[in-house]
């Protein structure tokens, strides 16, 4: 383990935005855990959550939760945003982490081609996507229509609507790692010829209208997240934007849809985006739009979430720098969090002894 020199001040002042006030900077990043048998969250991921509250995390963005579409997720325990059985448990969930002081914004999902026929919880249900095309390419069904996409679109914002009703302080939108909303992103999975395809900018369009719809359905005053990324879980690698000026061209549209806070995807947050910065994608975000953005990337862990394996824990001082040169708003923590639900107050009072490696057989449990 290599110590933090750095003061983490920077990492504990608090934040003000428009619509968000948060203590502190730190977000737990939203993990998918699985373990909401029946697509109901129940009282232990209730108490899962309460205990980083409890524990000093600024805002909690729940694990991706399927919105109210048959192919949304992909398993009997993932966790969905609708139906009364399902709303009630993330109403408790809310209950039990603002009785712990903290603040907690659910993670809408649909996870589109990436999903396999078959899959429960409804096995009948097929993988839609904006061309029928799995992310290799390969076509697997047709291509949504456009009444099926408009309806995906209200879906979405019916979800926003509950998360508000049932006392969320935010909603995020997954439009990132080669899931529905990224796969309208993409040009190897979005073919189309009609509003929703085209090129960089047309392919935003669903995203746009799922920002739109939800903000009718939340008012103005409601923050959205919407988190994206480069990479794809099938291809690391993989780039919307090529350049600084293509992914200006990608957020414009997004940020005059809604966007009131970007979280940034990346595996490493210390990684430069393009060639002759040192700006990470969410300080390229950042610097383009004006909005407050999330950082991510195997905070405090010496290796990416992506490789399922174990992490030793490392130094904070190129987090805590970046942070203090204002290149982001807010950093969110990943593994580190799954592992140890007291990872921001033993930062916070120098007990960087008594941090946890991370243990992948820790995706087993929920501490």
């Amino acid at each position: 383990m290599t110590h933090t020199t750095k003061t983490t001040e920077a990492l504990f002042k608090t934040f003000n935005s428009e619509k968000l006030t948060l203590e502190n900077r730190t977000v737990m990043a939203p993990m998918t855990r699985g373990f909401s048998p029946g697509n109901v969250p129940g009282e232990d991921v209730a108490a899962y959550y309460r205990r980083r509250a409890e524990n000093g995390v600024g805002l909690i963005v729940t694990e991706g939760t399927g919105i109210n579409h048959p192919s949304s997720v992909s398993g009997a325990s993932i966790p969905v945003f609708h139906g009364e059985e399902a709303l009630n448990g993330w109403e408790n969930v809310v209950k039990e982490v603002h009785e712990a002081g903290g603040k907690i914004a659910p993670q809408l999902w649909h996870v589109g081609m990436t999903r396999k026929m078959g899959e429960l919880p409804n096995e009948e249900a097929q993988p839609v996507g904006p061309s029928g095309l799995a992310l290799s390419g390969e076509k697997v069904n047709e291509p949504l229509t456009t009444e099926e996409v408009e309806q995906l679109v209200e879906a979405y914002a019916q979800a926003a609507a509950d998360a508000k009703r049932l006392g969320f302080d935010a909603i995020e939108l997954h439009g990132a790692h080669g899931y529905l909303i990224d796969q309208f992103f993409y040009e190897q999975t979005n073919q189309r010829t009609d509003r929703y395809g085209g090129d960089l900018v047309g392919r935003t369009q669903f995203a746009v209208e799922i920002i739109e719809a939800c903000r009718r359905k939340v008012g103005p005053d409601f923050p959205i997240i919407f988190r994206f990324s480069q990479w794809k879980m099938h291809d690391f690698k993989a780039k919307l934007a090529t350049t600084p000026e293509e992914l200006e061209q990608f957020l414009a549209p997004l940020v005059e849809a809604g966007v009131d806070i970007f979280h940034c995807s990346t595996r490493r947050f210390w990684e430069p985006e393009f060639e002759g910065s040192e700006l990470n994608l969410a300080g390229w975000t950042k610097k383009l739009t004006g909005k407050p953005v999330i950082s991510v990337g195997s905070v405090g862990l010496d290796g990416e979430f992506t490789s399922f394996s174990g992490a030793n824990t490392t130094s904070l001082d190129g987090l805590i720098g970046k942070l203090e040169n204002e290149e982001f708003d807010l950093v969110a923590i990943g593994r580190s969090l799954l592992m140890d639900p007291e990872w921001v107050n033993k930062v916070r009072d120098g007990r960087a002894d008594d941090l946890l490696p991370f243990d992948k057989e820790a995706l087993q449990k929920l501490y």
